[in-house]
């Protein structure tokens, strides 16, 4: 029996739009797995989705030992988000195993993310991942 998970994106929203979205993704069971070594790894991969993916740009990123908060902007991209994550994920770990990584896992299944609709929005979020790396969640009703 396939155990069937329910999507936590927005149906009916195209992934592809033009705008930015705040994506938060975690490592597995939330362990601290990122030290400094490891830091430098994701940093670097992350940098590479933007060659990797016409139209796609970070604006803002923090590396915590536990999670990733990301601020991508989409302009007429020729991906959608979802694929972005996976890319990150994949490559990341391909490359922390061959820098030492010893578990099967490294990110958890999913990802948080948060369509950010004005600029207003945009900036609160520049400053929630600037000012409160340590808060676990973000209630997007306190955005707007």
């Amino acid at each position: 029996m396939t155990k069937f998970r329910e999507s936590i994106r927005l149906k009916n929203y195209n992934y592809q739009n033009n705008g930015a979205y705040f994506v938060t993704i975690c490592t597995a069971l939330n362990k601290n797995l990122i030290a400094e070594k490891q830091k430098r790894i994701l940093e670097e991969e992350l940098k590479t989705l933007e060659n990797r993916f016409d139209g796609v740009e970070i604006d803002y990123y923090t590396i915590m030992q536990n999670h990733v908060h990301i601020i991508f902007v989409f302009y007429n991209a020729a991906v959608r988000l979802p694929r972005v994550i996976q890319v990150f994920k994949s490559l990341s770990t391909r490359r922390l195993k061959k820098e030492g990584y010893m578990e099967r896992v490294f990110w958890q299944r999913n990802y948080y993310e948060h369509i950010i609709r004005g600029k207003n929005t945009l900036n609160k979020i520049r400053m929630y991942i600037q000012n409160n790396p340590l808060v676990e969640k973000l209630d997007p009703t306190k955005l707007y």
